[in-house]
């Protein structure tokens, strides 16, 4: 079976148009807030600070 990347891509990419999937609505009556998130990989020995 071959993928078809461009026929999938086209597909999904159309979904999430028609479902405002990434729509975003901004809420001015909320206080701000800032999120970093990092997933630990194994390729950052030694080079990524870690919390102990």
């Amino acid at each position: 079976m071959e993928y078809n990347f461009r026929d999938i891509e086209k597909k999904w990419q159309q979904r999430w148009v028609e479902n405002q999937t990434y729509r975003v609505k901004e809420d001015k009556n909320k206080q701000k807030f800032y999120v970093l998130n990092m997933f630990p990989y194994p390729s950052g020995a030694g080079g990524h600070l870690r919390q102990i």
